[in-house]
């Protein structure tokens, strides 16, 4: 994009200028577009995204440490009590913590939590198809690919 983009609104052409060639900027916009793009279709069943990746990763290794998963996740440590504490409560979530480590936390899905992501996971994993819409399914792949080489995250199953 030229170093004099323009970014309409309501008040007028705002200029970005080299802005829009920059990385974080452009991840940290493309972030808030596909956030608000979640709540709108679906804000219905009353969690975040990242709650909802949470319950998706604690589903598929039932007793991850809590602090195994806010470092695979790049939570903060108080962000992801916080959270977790959430799930606990909504009761998708149950913590134990073992007697032979005081200080693990090991987090698991209760019945209705491992009901609600069964139930649920189709519209959130398929919303991530509506994310896309404005890239042909060729470039949807290649942005996945190069933002899966960018985060280290090419090695992931």
């Amino acid at each position: 994009m030229p170093d004099d983009a323009l970014q309409t609104t309501e008040d007028a052409p705002i200029k970005l200028g080299e802005l829009t060639n920059g990385l974080g900027f452009l991840i940290r916009i493309a972030q808030v577009k596909l956030f608000e793009n979640f709540f709108e279709h679906l804000g219905e069943y009353g969690l975040k995204p990242g709650e909802f990746t949470v319950l998706w990763v604690i589903g598929l290794n039932p007793g991850l440490r809590q602090g195994t998963v806010a470092n695979t996740l790049h939570i903060k440590p108080a962000h992801m009590t916080k959270l977790t504490g959430r799930l606990v409560e909504r009761g998708l979530v149950s913590r134990a913590t073992p007697a032979d480590d005081r200080r693990a936390v090991r987090l698991s899905l209760t019945p209705e939590g491992q009901k609600f992501v069964d139930s649920k996971k189709d519209a959130f994993l398929n919303h991530n198809f509506d994310e896309k819409e404005a890239l042909s399914p060729e470039e949807a792949e290649q942005l996945i690919s190069l933002l899966r080489k960018f985060t280290g995250l090419n090695a992931c199953p």
